[in-house]
């Protein structure tokens, strides 16, 4: 099961919700959340890139013992700048230009692009003990993550709860009484772009419509100043998330998209 966030702050969760939260601050990704032995934790913090576009500024993890802060071209392990690929007792590091991945031998799986995207895949040994933006792992959706107990929260409230208090460090809340925009005049851009026949191998494999929803999203957001970032985030994440649950998508990008 696979956790991930790219883009324009979309939050996919392990059982299957799709959100968005533009925070700033440093926030739980995803943890072993039982009480007693962590065994491990992933934290990441945004930040807006030259373009203004969000961009995962770094990533910290913490496994059984060791800290392993990611930044992009950057790797330090406890504190020690390492040279990829890095191998220590049930650990794996490794980056080239374009992904950082780290394997870990307690079940976990974490790939990041070094911009926008990041996935983390965990073993099903973590169901139902994890808590985060990638919420409690439990399959069912919406259920603890926006709705526990008698309350519902929307999603800023739920990425707010997930902030990690550090002293000295300033960051503001975003607002959880803005509204996300109705964006159904992109609809059907966004769903001939998601349908085309290189995506043909994925569609009974991932739920089409969240990724339609995610794109409608990203093209208001854009107000017309179209560049690669607002067009091609999505559907980067689409075809991804295809390869990765076993489908072929062939290759989208032209000359002159994306």
């Amino acid at each position: 099961y696979v956790c991930s966030t790219w883009g324009n702050n979309h939050f996919k969760t392990f059982d299957g919700d799709i959100y968005q939260f533009p925070g700033i601050c440093e926030y739980n990704f995803a943890s072993d959340c039982r009480d007693s032995y962590k065994e491990f934790s992933i934290h990441i913090q945004r930040g807006l890139n030259s373009n203004n576009h969000p961009e995962i500024q770094y990533i910290l993890i913490t496994i059984k013992d060791f800290t392993v802060y990611l930044r992009p071209e950057l790797a330090v392990v406890d504190g020690r700048i390492v040279k990829t690929p890095y191998y220590s007792s049930g650990l794996l590091i490794e980056s080239n230009d374009i992904y950082t991945k780290v394997y870990a031998k307690l079940g976990l799986t974490l790939i990041w692009n070094q911009e926008d995207a990041l996935m983390v895949e965990l073993d099903n040994k973590f169901n139902n003990h994890t808590c985060g933006l990638c919420g409690d792992y439990n399959g069912v959706p919406i259920y603890n993550e926006f709705i526990n107990g008698d309350a519902s929260y929307n999603s800023i409230t739920y990425g707010n709860l997930q902030k990690i208090s550090k002293p000295n460090t300033k960051c503001e809340d975003p607002d959880e009484t803005q509204a996300l925009p109705s964006c159904d005049e992109h609809r059907d851009e966004c769903e001939s772009l998601l349908t085309s026949s290189a995506f043909a191998d994925c569609r009974l494999r991932l739920n089409l419509e969240m990724y339609i929803q995610a794109c409608m999203q990203d093209k208001c957001a854009c107000s017309g100043n179209e560049d690669a970032f607002c067009l091609c985030s999505t559907i980067s994440e689409y075809s991804r998330q295809c390869s990765h649950a076993g489908g072929r998508p062939s290759e989208w990008r032209t000359r002159d998209f994306c």
